[in-house]
C-alpha cells in the first residue's frame, strides 16, 4: 500500500530482457536501505526488489505489467518516480494507493499557470473509470486533486516543489502516463454498472 507522496526519484541505469519480461536496474538515495523482495512503486507502479548491489538495485517488470503501464517507454537516462510502501504508524498525506496501474493515459496539455501547472490528461473509455472534482487520482505515482473532470479526460494542477521534485518536469504533450484511479470511486463505479445491468436483465 503506498500514498501517492514522492519519496525520491530514481535513474534507470541498465535494461535487460529476458523472455517477455523486463529487468530494470536503476539507482536511487536509498538504494542500500532496499531489501530483496521489497516493494517499491516506480511511476506508480509496485514492483518487487530481486537484487541490490552498492547504490543500484533491480526489479523485473512482466509482460501483463508492460502492457498496462509506461515502463515499456523506459530508457537508460530515464528519471522515475518512487516511494516504498507507507508504514502503518505513518500519516497518510496523500490517499490510498494500491500501486496496481489501471491504465495509461495521454498528456494532452500543459499550461503554465505562473506559480503551478495545469495538467490534461486523456484515458480510453475501457473500464469502470471515473474522475471527479477535488477527487484523487495518481498520475506517474503522484497523487494529486483533480481540478476539472469530463469523459476520460481530467486535468490537475502541480505546485512548484511538486514539478520540480517529481518527473513531472520532464513530461510533454503526447506522453503516456500512469494512472492509478481512486479505489473507493472504482468501487463505487462498479457498483451501479452492476445495478444497471441488473435492471436490464
Amino acid at each position: 500500500m503506498f500514498t501517492g507522496i514522492i519519496e525520491a526519484v530514481g535513474i534507470v541505469e541498465e535494461i535487460e530482457k529476458t523472455e517477455s519480461n523486463i529487468n530494470f536496474t536503476l539507482s536511487c538515495p536509498f538504494s542500500q536501505e532496499l531489501k530483496i523482495d521489497q516493494s517499491l512503486a516506480h511511476n506508480g507502479c509496485c514492483l518487487t526488489v530481486t537484487s541490490v548491489s552498492g547504490n543500484q538495485y533491480t526489479v523485473t517488470a512482466i509482460d501483463e505489467t508492460l502492457e498496462k503501464t509506461n515502463l515499456s517507454a523506459w530508457k537508460v537516462g530515464s528519471v522515475i518516480n518512487l516511494e516504498r510502501c507507507m508504514k502503518l504508524d505513518g500519516r497518510l498525506d496523500g490517499h490510498i494507493v494500491q500501486g496496481h496501474v489501471d491504465k495509461t493515459g495521454e498528456v494532452v496539455a500543459i499550461e503554465n499557470k505562473e506559480g503551478s501547472y495545469l495538467i490534461t490528461i486523456r484515458y480510453n473509455s475501457a473500464g469502470n473509470f471515473i474522475t471527479v472534482p477535488q477527487g484523487s487520482v495518481t498520475v506517474n505515482g503522484i497523487s494529486l486533486t483533480v481540478a476539472k473532470s469530463e469523459n476520460f479526460q481530467f486535468s490537475v494542477a502541480i505546485i512548484p516543489y511538486t514539478w520540480e521534485f517529481t518527473n513531472m518536469k520532464n513530461i510533454k504533450n503526447g506522453d503516456l502516463v500512469n494512472l492509478e484511479f481512486d479505489i473507493i470511486g472504482k468501487y463505487v463505479s462498479k457498483l451501479l454498472t452492476n445495478q444497471n445491468v441488473i435492471q436490464q436483465i
